[in-house]
């Protein structure tokens, strides 16, 4: 079991301070997060020596203090990526291990170990397929007076053992293959004997998705043709699929959700009627969701035919991407590459497998051509998720059960959540939530709008999911029966990952309706086209105010993508936006960041001339994994066309940014 603490150190490396000239801000180094994934494995010699190697390891880190857990008084200082040697007496003991940073922040772990001279008793071995990666073995293995134990795979190409870890940690390992293997454990102590465990065990490949694919955005019914959808009105089909195809499909669902599993696949067709065919030739992109198993590669094609004014064109999804559901958005541009006469009147469309024998299975899903609605771009929702309920209850809660959504209505194409209070009582006894982490100190701005079927009051703001309940919605506010929007600002007195936005409706009768509800931290967000869904506007490849930063469309989501194939200076590859920055104010910076490989971006406010003073001086790590980061910065420097600043340059990866916010406090 490991018991985990951060401690912030109350001082700055001499090295940061010496390297700095006293003009140097360097409230940037408390952005600098201190070392995370922090663990040891501890190797003991069998010979009853007890002689223990301890092999710190942790991200974000140069350095480490391990305190051995017995009468040793003074700790060995190690570099990573060092080891230290250490003989104990037997009995059982908590090593701490201190993680320190470049700047002397601290992560604390406290790590069991026994040592003992009598051979592992009492082993038990559990081994389980993951439900969610393909072919990956989870192990963990527990015994009396064992200090380690090795995995054995069975596989003839891997050197044996194929992984060692703490006795009783989890250890995850990736098969090449399925199959049937030999599996071993070995359980290790400070004896000479060792105990095993042996089984014939059957590790399996996932061929199947296990979720939905991602739902799509609400549209208008004019501004979308859905060939395949449970989200909008398909299009009638009057072949599917054709007697020509070379390939099976058929309908199966996935969580309630209709999706097609196309199988030994060289081409679908399908047609939709030989008299007119479908109109497609106002639509933007084509949409479709597809999912293959993890070890796929091969590539997909679309075909869309004109057999009433004649020819025919093709576009590719892709190499395939394998083990989870991949949206892919092709610009309806692509088509004009072949002989179509027209997109007026398409009859017939085909899947393609490029390579036969490379897919056995494809899961297909939301296959559907679109424009963008003249409405406008798409809410914003700042820190929230579905802020204007167009998903439905996603995300929302009654109160801060994660098992009960809010309820929600569509009138006109428009979702929102109302709920109809015939007795008066409590405010909290309804309620609507949504968790989210709220910051202690931070400034927030929660913006919705509301209506009731009666002058009434709600409470309306942020606050804690669990006893103390702190929150500030202390106050109540009227509202009417004239839908309005409304603004409230709040200093957060208290944290939590776990926080809330909070409507409390009881307390008076009335049927009350919510919508577009944001929630930012600071006062107002500075940046334009934050969200990207108006293209590449605002944004630019350094400074340059002729050259827009590119930008990709998929799943129904526009974001800042670039591909950095050559590392360089960092702000060889830019992204920024010219906005005022004034000296002396407090800014945080909010944006979503993901990549195809872990790497480092750099990340700030800064001035777009010279001297270019800047934030962004230190490194920020993202990873495939898309995540909301916060960075907060007092900026030293002002001018009316400073910017915003990503630095993207100076490692190789595709770089995503997305919903980037600016707030002065």
């Amino acid at each position: 079991m490991k018991h985990i603490k951060t401690i912030y150190k109350a001082f700055i490396i001499l090295f940061f301070i010496s390297a700095c000239t006293e003009d140097e801000n360097l409230d940037f180094l408390e952005n600098i997060a201190p070392p995370t994934n922090v663990e040891a494995i501890f190797k003991i010699t069998q010979d009853n020596t007890g002689l223990v190697t301890v092999i710190p390891t942790a991200e974000g880190t140069v350095s480490f203090d391990v305190h051995f857990g017995d009468t040793t008084l003074e700790p060995a200082k190690l570099e990573q990526g060092t080891s230290v040697d250490h003989i104990y007496a037997e009995g059982s003991y908590e090593v701490t291990l201190i993680a320190y940073n470049s700047i002397g922040k601290t992560t604390e772990v406290l790590l069991p170990l026994v040592v003992s001279f009598q051979a592992p008793q009492n082993l038990v071995v559990t081994l389980e397929n993951d439900a969610a990666v393909s072919k990956q073995l989870n192990i963990t293995a527990k015994a009396e007076f064992a200090t380690t134990y090795e995995f054995y795979s069975g596989e003839a190409s891997v050197t044996q053992p194929a992984a060692i870890a703490n006795i009783g940690d989890v250890l995850n390992y990736q098969y090449a293959e399925a199959g049937v293997y030999d599996v071993k454990v070995i359980a290790k102590g400070g004896a000479v004997e060792t105990t095993e465990y042996t089984v014939e065990f059957e590790v399996t490949e996932i061929l199947a998705p296990l979720t939905s694919a991602p739902s799509p955005q609400t549209r208008d019914a004019g501004d979308v043709v859905s060939i395949f959808s449970d989200k909008y009105t398909d299009v009638s089909l009057d072949e599917l699929p054709t007697d020509w195809s070379s390939g099976g499909l058929e309908e199966t669902t996935v969580d309630g959700d209709n999706i097609w599993k196309l199988t030994n696949l060289d081409f679908i067709g399908m047609v939709t009627n030989y008299a007119n065919g479908i109109d497609v030739s106002s639509m933007e992109k084509m949409h479709i969701d597809y999912w293959v198993p993890a070890d796929v590669t091969n590539e997909l094609l679309v075909k869309i035919v004109n057999t009433v004014d004649g020819g025919e064109a093709v576009a590719s999804f892709g190499t395939t991407v394998g083990g989870a559901w991949q949206s892919i958005e092709l610009d309806m541009s692509v088509f004009d590459a072949g002989n179509l006469a027209n997109k007026n009147k398409i009859t017939q469309i085909l899947i393609d497998a490029v390579e036969l024998d490379g897919i056995g299975v494809v899961y297909i899903d939301n296959f559907y051509f679109y424009k963008v609605s003249s409405d406008g771009p798409a809410f914003d929702g700042g820190l929230l998720t579905n802020g204007d309920f167009e998903n439905g209850s996603d995300s929302w809660l009654v109160g801060v059960d994660d098992s009960t959504s809010a309820p929600v209505e569509t009138v006109g194409g428009n979702t929102y959540y109302t709920v109809d209070v015939t007795s008066a009582g409590n405010a909290y006894a309804v309620n609507l939530s949504q968790k989210v982490e709220i910051i202690e100190g931070n400034t927030y701005t929660l913006t919705f709008d509301a209506v009731s079927s009666v002058d009434r009051n709600i409470f309306a703001g942020i606050g804690l999911s669990k006893d103390p309940w702190t929150n500030t919605a202390a106050e109540p506010l009227s509202i009417s029966t004239t839908i309005t929007t409304y603004t409230l600002t709040h200093v957060a007195t208290f944290g939590a990952p776990d926080a809330r936005v909070l409507f409390d409706l009881g307390a008076e009768v009335g049927r009350v309706a919510i919508d577009n509800v944001s929630l930012i931290i600071g006062t107002g967000n500075i940046v334009t086209n934050g969200d990207f869904e108006n293209g590449s506007d605002s944004w630019l490849v350094g400074v340059d105010d002729s050259t827009s930063a590119p930008v990709v469309t998929v799943g129904g989501n526009t974001y800042y993508s670039v591909d950095v194939t050559a590392a360089g200076n960092a702000y060889a590859v830019n992204t920024s936006q010219k906005v005022e920055i004034i000296e002396g104010k407090t800014y945080t910076l909010t944006f979503d960041a993901w990549s195809n490989v872990n790497r480092s971006i750099f990340a700030g406010i800064g001035l777009s001339k010279d001297p270019w003073t800047n934030t962004a001086s230190e490194p920020l790590s993202i990873s495939p994994t898309r995540t909301t980061y916060t960075l907060t910065h007092v900026a030293t420097f002002g001018a009316p066309d400073a910017r915003v600043l990503f630095d993207l340059g100076a490692e190789i990866g595709i770089v995503n940014i997305d919903d980037v916010s600016l707030s002065g406090n």
